[in-house]
């Protein structure tokens, strides 16, 4: 079990956990988490993380498809600019290592956008909180677990 599916468990939230057999060789644990549980990569949602305006973190949840806007998260969070955040930095706010990152059960509330993309599908997939575990909710249950935001967050959307 972890804090993530804790979250979702006492919230009441209906989910559904996946499972899969993660290869550390992997190079991108969202599509492979897509291909290993045969799901449409449109609806595997990454959780990156990043610091706004080199002081404050950020969660930028975007389909694994698709590549996140420094741009468009910073002027989401209202800041002028956003980077890629600290790995180290990352595992402490999130309490999570790096591929298992979860939008839910985060050691620190941070401010949390998802990509309005996620709209479009009943269901969404996003990591429980472990390489090679998922947690499938609905796109709201997301929004109201984690207190974000939907707004235009990849590069391709227009």
């Amino acid at each position: 079990m972890t804090p993530g599916i804790n979250s979702a468990r006492k919230a009441k939230i209906t989910h559904t956990i996946h499972e899969y057999s993660h290869d550390p060789a992997s190079e991108s644990y969202g599509t492979e988490a897509a291909e290993k549980m045969g799901v449409d990569p449109n609806r595997v949602f990454k959780t990156l993380v990043v610091t706004v305006d080199g002081r404050e973190l950020a969660v930028g949840v975007v389909p694994v498809s698709a590549m996140l806007s420094m741009k468009r998260i910073a002027k989401a969070a209202g800041a002028k600019k956003a980077a890629m955040a600290d790995p180290a930095e990352v595992q402490r706010a999130t309490g999570y290592v790096l591929g298992g990152v979860s939008p839910l059960g985060q050691k620190k509330r941070l401010k949390t956008f998802i990509d309005q993309s996620a709209s479009h599908f009943d269901t969404l997939f996003v990591s429980a909180g472990r390489r090679g575990l998922e947690i499938e909710l609905t796109p709201a249950d997301l929004q109201k677990l984690t207190g974000a935001t939907l707004v235009a967050l990849t590069q391709d959307d227009g």
